[in-house]
């Protein structure tokens, strides 16, 4: 078979590259004869700048602030052909950026101003595009650090004008409300009630700016709660949203990839229902049943850290598979501690246990 290998990331146990290797090494144990395709993806999250740097560009460091005001290390991507920079925000002020957990303490201090630090970086390179993908961050002071890095609202519009702006999220939540960033993302940050309801009082407030720089009401724009509402400011800088998933996707022609396949194998660290609305996983399966080396389609494999989904619901959404880590490690503290070397073993179980037309779909 012709198998493309296309992971998400696996939360913070595993990089897409990282997964993607691992399932080719246990697939390639149980089936040496299939040719396999590794196209690691990202939805714009933690992984992002990386997945787009196994297939193109060139890698840069900068050194920049993180979320809580100490030096980081991050690396941004530069496309010469295009003149576009890949920023990810997570790389400036990412959760793993904390040095620790979560609290309400570093729910209302962590800034995004590192991302702006980036942006900068990526203008001083020529960059006349930029897309910035969003997600794992720690933040949630609607961009207003990264506004700050860029030189203030006054100056910020100056430096950007003339600059395409990408939104890269998967995220479509407005900025304010029960549906905003404070609310729903808050309390994943270390934001409890009293913090949520600081920092949609906050976020109100920073909007009048941002609302100003956009010369329209911004706040219930898709997307704009993305990133503890650096989406927003984005977007009241010029951006547009795009999908994530649909970016990488088309930065590394996975259509092409796709097309060529039989099998399509793909995952992350949770199979669940929310996998199903708009992540990688169910963006490349849609593409799959569309499409296949035998112009009826691929099917489609997951493998997950968890699957959280029942046989029916799995059945129902046309996956042919879902198999989880954690079946083979035999628990959840094995599977999270040793899950490069237990996703090489659950590919090789999957690989072995089917026939050899497994993945090719037939006429009936």
């Amino acid at each position: 078979m012709h198998v493309l290998i296309a992971p998400d990331s696996f939360g913070d146990t595993m990089s897409a590259v990282v997964a993607a290797t691992a399932i080719a090494r246990g697939w390639a144990e149980a089936r040496p004869g299939d040719t396999l395709v590794l196209a690691p993806q990202s939805d714009g999250g933690p992984g992002f700048v990386d997945v787009l740097a196994a297939r193109f560009g060139t890698l840069v460091t900068a050194d920049v602030h993180g979320p809580l005001g100490a030096g980081v290390t991050a690396r941004w991507l530069f496309d010469d052909a295009s003149s576009t920079a890949y920023v990810e925000c997570a790389q400036a002020c990412g959760l793993h950026q904390l040095g620790g957990r979560p609290t309400p303490r570093t729910a209302v201090a962590a800034t995004t101003h590192g991302v702006g630090e980036l942006v900068a970086a990526a203008l001083a390179r020529g960059a006349r595009r930029l897309v910035v993908g969003l997600g794992g961050s720690s933040t949630t002071d609607g961009g207003a650090g990264l506004v700050d890095a860029l030189g203030g609202p006054e100056r910020v519009r100056e430096r950007l004008a003339g600059i395409e702006i990408v939104v890269a999220s998967d995220v479509e939540n407005p900025l304010l409300g029960p549906l905003g960033a404070a609310t729903v993302f808050g309390p994943q940050k270390g934001a409890d009630p009293d913090t949520v309801e600081l920092l949609e009082e906050r976020l109100t407030e920073w909007s009048a700016t941002l609302n100003g720089l956009a010369r329209r009401d911004i706040t219930a724009d898709a997307g704009a709660g993305a990133a503890g509402g650096l989406g927003a400011a984005l977007i009241a800088l010029g951006g547009r949203r795009v999908s994530g998933a649909t970016v990488v996707a088309e930065a590394t022609d996975l259509t092409a990839d796709v097309a060529a396949a039989d099998l399509v194998i793909t995952g992350e660290g949770k199979f669940d229902s929310q996998t199903l609305r708009g992540k990688v996983v169910s963006a490349l399966h849609h593409a799959a049943s569309t499409a296949g080396a035998s112009g009826a389609g691929a099917r489609t494999l997951v493998l997950a850290g968890q699957v959280a989904l029942s046989a029916a619901e799995i059945e129902e959404a046309g996956i042919a598979g879902a198999h989880a880590i954690v079946d083979v490690a035999g628990s959840v503290e094995v599977a999270m501690n040793d899950a490069e070397n237990q996703l090489v073993k659950l590919a090789e179980t999957v690989a072995g246990s089917y026939p050899a037309h497994w993945g090719k779909r037939t006429s009936e």
